[in-house]
């Protein structure tokens, strides 16, 4: 049947509308896009503490959780929130002085500040949007050679399309967003955790001739290298070592340190908390660890067993591949954990009454490039690349968590001393205690320790 021609003319409109419209909705959605990844976060600040207020990408659900970046890792908040554009919230510094008691506690001032800061960054992510959509119109008119007239006519249009959708995405579906941050008390409101206590101090007289803390689990207490001397029932449960890296700087500097490491240990079940090995109960290290009034160094390794690194490896060993989405789901679940108890740490160290310089070590790379003497264990160089990832992300949160508390990182370097070498400061599956360090490895590590200290000695006035 043939159309007449006002017919065809009001198709042709109507085809042109809809192409028109449909244009119209990339463009929004690819400057919301863009103007998300560029957008700068917004800072706001109180008595030392400071927090960064962005969004996250913007989804296909009108509601859901934000995200709290914490020490580089992402995790979802616990107040959910209106509108498909929701809050991204980094924590990039805490100090702790007389004006901040927890520093998991906001600030009624610093709660009030974050819902100013999620509107000035509307505000800038809008800006930053309409930017993008002009600067797509022209490349879309220079491509398709349009007349001025019509480029701006594709400017203008994509504009304020672009405008009117983040007025109705952020200022009308989030409008409630503000109210949520305001309420907002402490981080673990953010996350759904119940506040940790601090530690309290273990019973006994104080150790004024301690000069030195280590605290952490088995690479700090030498696992799978002679005992100390004379050991008592815990150091024998616990596995401390007389090569161990306290030990090591213990005897290059004429200190008593308190190495109170244990095999095992984690956060949660070690450090701030009682560890049960067998039938041995092992208190708190952190409890114990403030009896030492006058030392001025803490020494902290901690993370593998909270990420139960020793089992993944076992398991990335025996299986086909290492990536497979149960143990990467696995992973980053026990991460963000991880991350959540470490930050609970760290504020009890920056609480010591005693201020002592803090060091948090990070881990070796047990590996290394050469990589053949370990498929005779089932560890082929792509397996050993996902460990070495997975390894590089505990560490980040690790360096992450000690730059925003103001500690100093620390991490071992065995570069030319790993497993497939002539002389490996790692023990290998025939050892004690695999992947573990040597007696060699051990003192790699306390001479990392002790640079570090060099550097913060002299950085530190004299009294």
């Amino acid at each position: 049947m043939r159309v007449s021609e006002p017919a065809a003319r009001w198709l042709r409109r109507i085809r042109r509308v809809l192409v028109a419209a449909v244009a119209l909705v990339l463009l929004c959605g690819a400057s919301i896009w863009l103007a998300v990844q560029l957008t700068p976060m917004q800072s706001v600040s109180a008595a030392g503490q400071t927090v960064s207020v962005g969004a996250v990408q913007p989804g296909r659900s009108m509601s859901g959780p934000g995200q709290l970046d914490l020490f580089g890792e992402a995790i979802a908040t616990r107040p959910h929130f209106d509108g498909p554009i929701r809050p991204r919230l980094k924590l990039t510094h805490i100090s702790l002085g007389s004006d901040v008691g927890d520093a998991g506690a906001l600030l009624p001032d610093l709660s009030r500040k974050l819902g100013s800061g999620w509107l000035r960054y509307c505000l800038w992510e809008s800006l930053v949007a309409a930017g993008c959509a002009a600067v797509i119109a022209v490349a879309v008119a220079g491509v398709r050679r349009a007349s001025r007239r019509a480029m701006l006519t594709m400017v203008a249009a994509g504009v304020v399309s672009v405008c009117a959708v983040n007025a109705v995405g952020i200022y009308l579906l989030a409008s409630g967003t503000p109210r949520v941050l305001r309420e907002v008390h402490s981080l673990d409101d953010l996350v759904g955790r119940a506040p940790t206590q601090p530690v309290p101090a273990a019973k006994g007289p104080a150790l004024r001739d301690v000069n030195a803390v280590v605290l952490g689990d088995s690479t700090a207490a030498g696992i799978g290298n002679r005992l100390v001397d004379h050991p008592t029932a815990t150091d024998r449960t616990c596995g401390r070592s007389a090569d161990s890296f306290a030990a090591d700087l213990a005897s290059a500097n004429g200190w008593n340190v308190l190495n109170l490491a244990c095999q095992g240990a984690t956060v949660t079940d070690g450090v701030l908390g009682v560890q049960t090995r067998g039938d041995d109960v092992v208190p708190p290290q952190l409890a114990v660890a403030q009896r030492a009034t006058s030392a001025s160094t803490v020494i902290v390794s901690i993370g593998a067993n909270d990420m139960n690194w020793a089992a993944l490896t076992g398991l990335c060993a025996k299986s086909p591949v290492c990536d497979d989405k149960a143990s990467t789901a696995y992973f980053t679940e026990r991460l963000a954990a991880f991350t959540q108890n470490y930050l609970d740490l760290l504020q009890q160290l920056a609480a010591l009454p005693h201020h002592p310089h803090v060091l948090i070590n990070a881990y070796y790379d047990p590996f290394g490039p050469d990589t053949k003497c370990l498929e005779k264990d089932g560890l082929t160089p792509e397996k050993v690349k996902v460990l070495d990832s997975r390894l590089a992300d505990i560490n980040d949160v690790l360096e992450s968590g000690a730059q925003t508390l103001h500690f100093t990182g620390v991490r071992p370097d065995f570069s030319g001393h790993t497993l497939c070498t002539d002389q490996p400061f790692v023990q290998d599956s025939a050892g004690r205690a695999p992947l573990h360090p040597t007696a060699a490895g051990e003192l790699a590590i306390a001479l990392a320790d002790q640079q570090a200290l060099t550097v913060l000695q002299r950085a530190t006035p004299t009294p």
